[in-house]
């Protein structure tokens, strides 16, 4: 049976949070091991640091290196096996921007700016001006996908125009230019919707975002845990311990059920709605529930943190081979728009 590609990404921010964890990680792992019925493998993946795209919002490049490696550290421990997976940074495959400089070239400006995501980000960074970077963020995001010739792009449902765009530029750019033996260059990369795209910050307001302080890490210990879902908001109908309760409004119930075992649910679910289990003690299990989650990580997290050699190792080895099949593609590319060597 075939084996498809994916390819997907996280900007370097630092170590990584239960957003992180429910809207990508367990998605990527759980693609990472699928196997066809014969025992050979459904997807063949890709992982990103996308270190180019975290500059269309800062140019602050300090903390850069310092971010990559703690988040791919916590892919590690998470379960991303460099065995089966290829991860690598994108400024260190130049080939990135080149594809990105000729892709640049099949798409107009108004259709960059009629993007919705792009259009959400402006409003929710409070950005004055778009630098031209940031504009062409899904382009760049096209480069990335179609370098690799991913079929299968796993996103959350804001990203999925920029999906479409990559669509878009694979079509014009196989209209345009065939390849003299291989006909299109270019597979036209369907999304896959992940589950549990968003987890709703611990003040209620917003989705997880450690510059808005309300997040649980990944590396966070199991009394870090607990003391950050104390002051979590519940029901504001729920007052009193022995008031009734209504879980489908509540944050921390939202949590249970993507940590709590169903049994164990339906218990915090009657007894919140008939007033018998109140906050404070729901809380408690609810980061009890959570640290059982994280406790293979945070021991994997050691083994990683203890050898950063090996994690360096992992690094550049996934860029060696990331190279190759960039370089493999760009030929391709340059072949089928007849550029460099005379066909003459």
């Amino acid at each position: 049976m075939s084996t498809q590609r994916i390819l997907s990404g996280m900007r370097p921010t630092g170590k990584l949070h239960l957003g992180h964890y429910t809207g990508a990680l367990e998605n990527w792992i759980a693609q990472q091991n699928l196997l066809h019925p014969d025992g050979s493998r459904a997807y063949e993946t890709c992982f990103l640091i996308a270190d180019y795209h975290s500059l269309t919002t800062s140019l602050d490049t300090s903390s850069l290196y310092a971010h990559s490696i703690d988040m791919l550290v916590d892919w590690l421990a998470a379960g991303v096996d460099p065995e089966k997976s290829l991860v690598f940074r994108q400024s260190q495959v130049k080939e990135h921007a080149e594809l990105f400089l000729l892709f640049s070239m099949l798409i107009t400006t108004a259709r960059l700016e009629r993007n919705p995501t792009l259009k959400e980000q402006v409003r929710d960074l409070n950005m004055d001006s778009l630098v031209y970077g940031h504009l062409g963020y899904p382009v760049l995001q096209a480069a990335d996908i179609l370098l690799y010739k991913g079929n299968v792009v796993p996103v959350g449902e804001d990203q999925i125009p920029h999906v479409e765009i990559t669509r878009e530029i694979a079509r014009k750019f196989n209209s345009h230019y065939q390849h003299p033996e291989l006909g299109d260059v270019f597979p036209e990369p369907a999304p896959k919707i992940t589950k549990f795209a968003r987890l709703v910050g611990l003040d209620g307001k917003a989705k997880m975002s450690k510059s808005l302080g309300n997040t649980i890490l990944l590396s966070d210990a199991p009394e870090e845990v607990m003391a950050k879902m104390r002051p979590a908001v519940t029901d504001t109908q729920k007052v009193r311990r022995n008031d009734p309760g209504r879980p489908e409004v509540c944050l921390v119930y939202s949590y249970h059920q993507k940590f709590t075992g169903e049994s164990q649910l339906v218990e915090i679910e009657t007894g919140c709605r008939s007033g018998a289990l109140g906050c404070v003690d729901c809380k408690k299990m609810c980061a009890a529930n959570i640290s059982a989650e994280l406790a293979p990580i945070l021991e994997r997290r050691k083994h990683y943190e203890a050898q950063p050699e090996l994690v360096k190792e992992i690094l550049y080895e996934g860029e060696s081979k990331a190279r190759k099949i960039a370089g493999e593609t760009m030929k391709e590319v340059r072949e089928a728009m007849s550029l460099g060597e005379s066909n003459a």
